[in-house]
């Protein structure tokens, strides 16, 4: 019996005790996934500090810097956002940087006409300057498991399989009661083909091992114009953890957006309050 097979008899057993997916109670995390830090409750965090010119900012961009939206392609860019980050980018000396799941090829349209440097698919794509190439840091892909995940999961078009080459993720904001399933499927065949899942906002994200955002900001602040400078990260899920770990670290800080736990410092409560705090950093007034 393969394994799509006993999972979906697996579902079915479980449908009349708590239905499809265990909507009512997670099941136990997958061996697949990478451990969370149980040091991550900090309900006392207080708001951060303004920027100051000798910081090295790395910024994550879904939940961040943009909204959340139901599916990855809906995101929307406020028309502000690339001119904010353009000062922003001038007053720290060009140490800007998004750190994001998504490629940098869609980091540059989303952004257009700005180009920074930063990292993608949690580090697995790595661009050194905004006038570089585009890096290729991890030693694996994902292989057939986005196909494999399309199969398990055609009977249900709110589940979303992102190709993102390096990486795959599980988008079930659509299908909230199918959370459970999402996190054993993924983990199960992440594990098999040698590779990483971790859990998002109601999503899955299957990674090669040696792949997170904190690992990107180390490779960067070796480099100009991040070396010699603070780092702070900013970001709100739990695949911004590594970052803000790394950064705090190396003696900067970290800075959770919305709810939630996390190692962070600083905490904002919402994207607009982001915006507001890189408007103030980046000496704008009455921005946005």
């Amino acid at each position: 019996m393969d394994f799509f097979t006993s999972e979906r008899m697996r579902r079915q057993d479980a449908g009349g005790a708590g239905g499809r997916g265990q909507a009512q109670g997670r099941a136990a995390r997958p061996s697949g996934f990478m451990p969370v830090m149980s040091a991550m409750a900090r309900p006392d965090v207080s708001l951060p500090p303004a920027l100051g010119e000798d910081i090295a900012l790395f910024h994550d961009l879904d939940g961040s810097l943009l909204e959340l939206a139901s599916r990855p392609e809906a995101v929307k860019v406020a028309p502000y956002l690339p001119v904010l980050l353009t000062a922003l980018h001038r007053r720290l000396g060009g140490a800007l940087a998004i750190v994001s799941g998504r490629q940098i090829q869609t980091l540059d349209r989303l952004l257009y006409p700005l180009r920074l440097a930063g990292a993608g698919l949690h580090g697995a794509e790595l661009r050194r300057d905004l006038r570089g190439s585009i890096e290729t840091t991890a030693t694996a892909g994902s292989g057939d498991l986005p196909e494999a995940l399309r199969r398990y999961f055609s009977d249900d078009p709110r589940i979303v399989i992102e190709d993102k080459g390096m990486a795959v993720a599980v988008h079930f904001r659509l299908a909230p009661e199918r959370a459970a399933e999402c996190e054993a499927v993924a983990a199960a065949l992440a594990s098999a083909m040698g590779l990483s899942a971790t859990q998002g906002k109601m999503v899955i994200e299957v990674l090669p091992p040696e792949v997170n955002k904190g690992q990107a900001v180390q490779a960067l602040m070796t480099l100009p114009p991040f070396a010699g400078r603070r780092p702070v990260f900013v970001g709100d899920d739990l695949t911004d953890e590594n970052g803000i770990l790394v950064a705090q670290a190396m003696g900067g800080y970290g800075i959770k957006v919305g709810a939630g736990p996390s190692v962070a410092h600083y905490r904002l409560g919402s994207v607009p309050e982001v915006h507001g705090w890189l408007a103030a950093g980046a000496g704008l007034r009455d921005f946005a």
